[in-house]
């Protein structure tokens, strides 16, 4: 499922919705629509018996995504969140460089042009990839608190994070969106034995969408290990608990 219509691309005609899902053709969607329709759809076609990759975040509910791997598990079907922020090449510099270190405290903070929140989710959520990256390199994370800043009539909203690690490391997340921010990324972390300050050029992140694939690729195949399939829905479950707790300080229910 795409976010727009194709019509026909190198002679294949586009086909609707439904007919995707009845088809005996068919045995795998990607799903590259906006966020707030993703649980739908991974349903849909879960439902139907295909196997599933979905953008991240896979959905913009913690209890939704529960549901939506049991009944992958139900169908016996793949269902895979694409993270191609983990195949970059500034992570994996990034890993190298963190490996082993005690954290004492660090930022990450992103700043970019405004999106719509009804399509793409809270910030928390359309901003999961940076989630991801910390506790990637930093392990599970305890919420401390939770600020937005969110001025409607400029486009511009602020939320700022404070996180903590295991061994009490701190962590301050940053998402900065509104008119004129350029699309940046601005890290600082200070260890026990130095810092560092932002990434350097680490080179072109190739092919990092068919690298992705691959992996989606080798877990129909069973090529990847239950414990590294268990292991990763842990984290999925854990970051998207965290951006789901952090919506509810910045957005508590009336």
């Amino acid at each position: 499922m795409l976010r727009r219509e194709l019509g026909s691309l190198d002679d294949v005609q586009q086909i609707s919705l439904e007919d995707a899902l009845c088809s005996q053709e068919i045995e795998v969607a990607y799903i590259c629509s906006e966020s707030s329709s993703h649980e739908d759809y991974i349903r849909q076609f879960l439902q139907a018996g295909k196997h599933v990759l979905v953008e991240y975040p896979m959905t913009l509910s913690f209890t939704a995504a529960q549901d939506l791997w049991e009944l992958a598990a139900q169908k016996g079907r793949v269902l895979h969140e694409e993270h191609v922020e983990l195949l970059m090449e500034e992570f994996a510099f990034l890993r190298k460089e963190v490996m082993g270190k005690e954290l004492l405290k660090g930022s990450l903070h992103f700043t970019a042009s405004p999106l719509e929140e009804e399509k793409f989710g809270f910030p928390a959520f359309s901003g999961i990839s940076r989630l991801t990256w910390l506790v990637c390199l930093f392990g599970e994370l305890s919420l401390i608190s939770a600020t937005l800043e969110d001025r409607k009539e400029d486009q511009y909203l602020k939320m700022t994070v404070q996180l903590e690690t295991q061994n009490k490391g701190l962590l301050c997340w940053i998402e900065e969106k509104g008119p004129g921010l350029k699309r940046n990324r601005y890290l600082s972390f200070q260890f026990k034995s130095g810092s560092l300050e932002n990434v350097p050029n680490a080179g072109v992140n190739r092919n990092i969408f068919l690298k992705d694939q691959d992996i989606f690729i080798q877990k129909l195949l069973g090529q990847v290990s239950s414990e590294d399939l268990a292991a990763e829905q842990k984290r999925i479950m854990h970051c998207l608990g965290l951006a789901e707790d952090i919506q509810k300080l910045c957005r508590p229910q009336k």
